[in-house]
């Protein structure tokens, strides 16, 4: 007679989905997004089989860290965001003291054992914690409970600011946005905060840096100085008008290959992958991101409480939002700011952190409970 952990082991490809708690449509994505990488990286690199090995051995630990953190029940990412959140803050208190300096700023903390971006952790954990805020609320919100979401959100982007790094920043108080507009945000709330932040550009302005300063007049005019502030934005321009419909080709890219497109692997490799697949391929890719979010989003629909909800929409839109701000900025159509091209540019934590986030949305899919009629 076989033993009860015999008769509940899996032998079926769903099975075996349904044991690991992986969502199989959003998984196959995630991993064709991941394997596009390696390719766009060996051409954009040069052809360097360093950096496709490095990046390769890190989508293999987001992947594994995604499948270990769906195995995690919904409500204990309810109970631990406000103290992972917490714990990011000291981090990034640490980066300010103690970080590794690199090219005018300081985003990188080294224990020792590993060198990493607190401020990718604070991606996800933000989105995380308004919503365990909201969730024994009720909703809409009202004018402060509004205000003590902004606060949550304003702590670690006033540090990150200070890195500096404007990039993060953005995508950390979008992430949080997203999460407090689909708790119910009212219109007059939104149309005072509209007002309030429209009265506060001035104010935003002259505390930039100059270079971020620069960036945006950059933006208005790259013709201005097509060697030296616009040089970026202007290269990246060409390569892809010249991939035309169906682009040069894999490895035939001339903008990367003739250097060119500076940061080819990391903010600028969309240009690279413009040059070498065409529009068709760029809409292949946009295809891909817009199933990603349509998917998580379905997982957001799904849910049954108001923390599952806000934490899977406002996840799967900050990755909605990292792809359209790159793009955008590859294009010549936003500020340059320093966003890379999600799951297809170079780079450990950024990669690890949002195949983190969608463990997150398996966890919330898969341990949903069903309802009885």
């Amino acid at each position: 007679m076989s033993s009860t952990s015999e008769q509940d082991a899996p032998t079926t490809l769903s099975g075996w989905l349904t044991y690991w708690r992986i969502d199989l449509p959003l998984a196959v994505a995630l991993v064709c997004c991941g394997l596009l990488s390696l390719f766009v990286l060996y051409s954009a690199s040069g052809r360097s089989e360093v950096i496709v090995f490095d990046q390769a051995i890190r989508l293999g630990i987001g992947l594994a860290g995604m499948i270990t953190l769906a195995q995690v029940p919904p409500h204990w990412y309810r109970l631990g965001a406000p103290w992972v959140y917490g714990l990011s803050v000291l981090l990034l208190i640490g980066v300010l003291v103690l970080g590794d300096a690199a090219m005018g700023a300081k985003r990188w903390l080294d224990l020792g054992v590993v060198r990493f971006q607190p401020s990718e952790i604070t991606k996800l954990v933000v989105p995380l914690t308004v919503a365990a805020y909201f969730h024994s609320r009720s909703l809409p919100p009202r004018l402060y409970e509004v205000l003590a979401a902004g606060l949550i959100m304003a702590i670690p982007v006033a540090l990150i600011v200070q890195q500096p790094d404007l990039g993060t920043a953005l995508l950390i108080v979008a992430g949080g946005s997203f999460a407090l507009f689909f708790a119910g945000l009212r219109w007059r709330i939104i149309l005072l905060l509209v007002a309030v932040g429209a009265a506060a550009l001035p104010l935003i302005w002259f505390n930039l840096h100059g270079y971020q300063q620069q960036r945006v007049m950059t933006f208005l005019n790259p013709a201005s100085d097509p060697l030296g502030a616009g040089y970026h934005i202007t290269q990246s321009k060409i390569a892809i008008g010249s991939g035309g419909l169906f682009g040069k080709g894999w490895l035939n890219g001339t903008q990367a290959h003739l250097d060119f497109l500076p940061e080819s692997d990391t903010d600028f490799v969309f240009a690279v992958y413009a040059e070498e697949t065409g529009l068709f391929g760029v809409l292949g890719l946009i295809a891909i991101y817009g199933f990603i979010v349509a998917r998580g989003l379905f997982i957001a629909l799904a849910s049954q409480d108001t923390f599952q909800r806000l934490a899977a929409a406002s996840l799967s839109l900050t990755f909605f939002f990292y792809a359209f701000v790159n793009m955008g900025m590859v294009a010549g159509l936003l500020p340059v700011v320093g966003v890379p091209l999600p799951l297809i540019s170079f780079g450990g934590t950024s990669m690890v952190m949002l195949l983190a986030s969608f463990g997150v949305l398996m966890s919330i899919h898969t341990h949903r409970k069903m309802l009885v009629t």
